[in-house]
């Protein structure tokens, strides 16, 4: 019968737990052997007994001297016990215990910790338990404890990772609805163990690939779990370091490619190979920046940058952008030599990631400027208009000659096809879900679908115009002298010899001029997609991404208050139509437009005077008019300067991480096959479409073995790396009292083996005195 807390003690108990605490191995197998009423399993006022007060003092032989003892119970208290100390001996000598043969209890997964008895359960050195979900293995990973955790796995434990948040199942029902609270905690415990890194290194196949997943979902839970984000955010970085640390132990090409590619490659054409990798997309999909921006990976990646230039590296800048002005000149030249050959020296150059960089900005550069050039005729005004000054007759309709497409116009249809057609390759190879994820591709679908709405509705308008030019040679008489305006027209072919002044406001021409000017806007601020591989244009790019998010998150306080105050003076001074000097806040659009210019102080304060002598109306507007200029341009635009300066900092602070990942973002682009010619050349296909088309149909993944090899041998190396780091720690308070304890257990040893000798020398001398006494009584 095992003691209770706070139940006394015989003096026999006493001096067996004292013995255990202290190492008196001599004691203790004494005890152990001779004594009829001692029970084994006695507790101390803390409610420890023998075997976990050895374990405690890392005293070796009294715990092995207990585990041989019939009877012994809470075998696993000394397990976790030895575990959290990182007892690497009396953890393996405890598992050999039979109260652990089969492995059961070390296979059992968190929140499955409902053993039959109380034995498992542990307490800790405040005499608290160990929580109920804490196994062996996951212990061992929260103490990273490399060697415990190995021989853990070898008996076949496992930590099993925690059912998905909104899992709906019968026993995350249960569990959550029984305690919400243990629930949670139990889920943190086996995430903090599968990010252990000394679980990660040793459990997992693909260490790499594995913590790059698990810092996404923890990431994700952090957003989800927000009472435990701190914890999860902690989590999600360890796994991150983890993957930086096994990359810094690289020593060459042949191991940094083992991280970066992975295990499985995909079977490409055989004048294809460059790498895949897998790992550096999915680390730039799961954001782990350091492992992007590595000194390791960035080498890699420029190498592959540069592939089939190795010279242009090397060279100046002012080399380099001699060759970009080559490329830019010669660009139908070099495109109609990929077409004929494509397999050439110079396919090989034009397939290199830089090339396809340079070839690609060269064309959206064109397509620039050819939208400058499509407005250059309306510099000096809106007189002239695109080929209005083309007459094919005297009857000519005015709306023919304004709608008609004019060889810029014609030339930017092409390239917005290439870039569609560009668009479409894209959301093929990458799927629809991961498209939409990257905000670069939202601007480009949002820009050419501007394009091609503004260009239909320009085209309808032709065709419109067409068809009342149709009417006009068919039934106006052949008169060199007639006024189209003055004929007698039917309305809707009328319509169309009016001049602008004249056009309704739905006009489809000046829908399409509408949508033109936004899309054109939205073109020339696609050039900051580009601006990351510069060093210097790189982080203001960022800096500015930054600020877009910010502006977006202060929006909805500033809708919130602009609504406000809006719907608030329009309700003051609707019944006010006409008798205000102006015609602010008497309708809703008004309100909208004296409240939005006023944040730029372009409104007056006469907005708020009445012409009727309604003093207490007048004066409620000033005080509404004047606390929302304060409320807005004192408060809130002061909290979005700090918001963007706070950005910006946050940049500048870590800028060479944030540009180098950035960059790698853009490099990464340009590293998948396909997509060679820029637009509008893209337009037409290859032969080498067409070769590649068939071979793509008969891909399949294959492992590479040599990759594994690595991976084992990077990460042997980095679990060398966190014991030698272990062993050089300080020696801390706790190592000296181990010393002390064993200096003690040694001290007991001594003098048993003290007393033994004294016992044998008293028997020597008793059994010679009696030889002596014998030998005297003889004659």
């Amino acid at each position: 019968q095992t003691n209770e807390r706070g139940t006394s003690l015989t003096s026999e108990e006493e001096r067996f737990l004292d013995a255990a605490e202290y190492g008196n191995i001599p004691v203790v197998r004494k005890m152990l052997e001779e004594s009829k009423t001692l029970n084994v399993n006695c507790v101390d006022y803390m409610g420890q007994n023998a075997l976990q007060l050895a374990v405690g003092n890392e005293h070796l032989e009294v715990t092995e001297l207990l585990l041989k003892k019939e009877g012994l119970a809470r075998v696993g208290d000394g397990l976790l016990f030895a575990i959290s100390k990182g007892y690497v001996r009396i953890v393996e000598a405890i598992l050999a215990h039979p109260a652990f043969g089969g492995g059961l209890r070390l296979t059992l997964s968190p929140l499955e910790q409902e053993l039959r008895d109380d034995d498992f359960y542990a307490y800790d050195e405040d005499g608290t338990r160990f929580s109920h979900d804490v196994t062996p293995v996951i212990l061992a990973a929260h103490c990273q404890e490399y060697e415990i955790v190995h021989t853990l796995l070898m008996k076949g434990a496992r930590i099993e990772k925690p059912h998905d948040y909104f899992c709906k199942c019968n026993e995350c029902h249960d569990k959550q609805c029984r305690d919400s609270f243990s629930h949670s905690r139990s889920r943190m415990n086996a995430y903090k163990g599968l990010a252990s890194a000394a679980y990660l290194s040793l459990s997992s196949e693909d260490p790499v690939f594995t913590a790059l997943e698990l810092s996404n979902e923890l990431a994700r839970l952090a957003n989800i779990e927000t009472e435990f984000k701190n914890d999860y955010r902690k989590l999600s970085m360890q796994c991150k370091d983890f993957v930086v640390g096994v990359l810094d132990l690289c020593r060459d090409t042949e191991e940094v490619e083992a991280i970066l590619n992975g295990d499985v490659d995909q079977a490409l054409p055989s004048d294809h190979s460059r790498p895949c990798l897998i790992r550096v997309k999915l680390a730039i999909k799961y954001e782990v920046k350091k492992f992007v921006a590595h000194p390791n990976c960035q080498q890699q990646l420029l190498t592959l940058w540069y592939e089939n230039l190795a010279g242009l590296r090397q060279q100046s800048v002012g080399v380099k952008c001699w060759t970009v002005l080559g490329v830019a000149i010669g660009l139908p030249f070099l495109a109609i030599a990929y077409w004929v050959m494509p397999c050439s020296k110079l396919g090989q150059i034009l397939r290199s990631p830089f090339m396809k960089f340079v070839a690609h900005a060269v064309s959206f550069t064109i397509f620039l400027g050819l939208l400058v050039i499509n407005a250059s005729d309306r510099f000096e005004g809106v007189k002239n208009l695109p080929n209005e000054t083309i007459t094919d007759h005297p009857h000519q309709v005015f709306r023919v000659k304004t709608s008609q497409f004019s060889w810029t116009e014609m030339l930017i249809m092409n390239w917005v096809l290439g870039m569609i057609w560009s668009e479409c390759k894209e959301i093929w190879a990458d799927g629809p879900r991961e498209y939409i994820m990257h905000l670069w591709n939202v601007l480009d679908f949002g820009m050419l679908s501007i394009f091609v709405a503004s260009f239909t509705a320009r085209l309808m308008a032709f065709l419109r115009a067409s068809e009342a030019q149709l009417y006009v040679d068919m039934y106006v008489p052949n008169m060199p002298n007639i006024d189209l305006s003055n004929a007698s027209l039917p309305p809707n072919v009328a319509y169309y010899t009016h001049a602008r002044n004249r056009w309704l406001p739905s006009d489809p021409q000046l829908i399409s001029e509408g949508l033109y000017s936004i899309a054109v806007v939205l073109s020339f601020s696609r050039i900051a997609y580009i601006l990351p591989a510069n060093e210097s244009f790189g982080p203001l790019q960022i800096s500015l991404g930054r600020t877009v998010k910010d502006i977006f998150k202060f929006m909805v306080i500033f809708i919130m208050v602009f609504l406000a105050f809006m719907i608030g003076m329009f309700n003051l001074y609707s019944y006010y139509l006409g008798a205000k000097y102006n015609p602010a806040f008497t309708t809703v659009e008004e309100s909208f437009k004296t409240l939005f210019w006023s944040i730029f102080g372009l409104s007056e304060v006469i907005s708020v005077v009445l012409k009727y002598d309604h003093k207490f109306i007048e004066n409620i507007g000033y005080v509404l008019f004047g606390v929302y200029n304060v409320t807005m341009v004192i408060v809130l635009l002061n909290m979005l300067i700090a918001m963007i300066n706070h950005s910006y900092q946050e940049i500048e602070e870590d800028a060479d991480v944030e540009w180098k990942f950035a960059r790698a973002k853009l490099w990464l682009s340009y590293f998948d096959e396909g997509r060679t010619l820029p637009p509008p050349f893209n337009l037409v296909p290859s032969p080498k479409s067409f070769y590649y088309l068939a071979l793509r149909t008969r891909a399949c993944l294959v492992r590479l073995c040599k990759a594994k090899k690595l991976m084992k041998r990077l990460i042997k190396r980095y679990v060398l790396k966190a014991q030698v780091d272990s062993e050089n720690d300080e020696i801390n308070e706790g190592e000296l009292k181990e010393i002390k304890q064993d200096i003690s257990s040694l001290r007991y040893e001594l003098l048993e083996e003290k007393s033994q000798a004294t016992e044998e020398l008293a028997d020597l001398i008793q059994q010679l005195g009696d030889k002596l006494s014998k030998n005297a009584k003889k004659p």
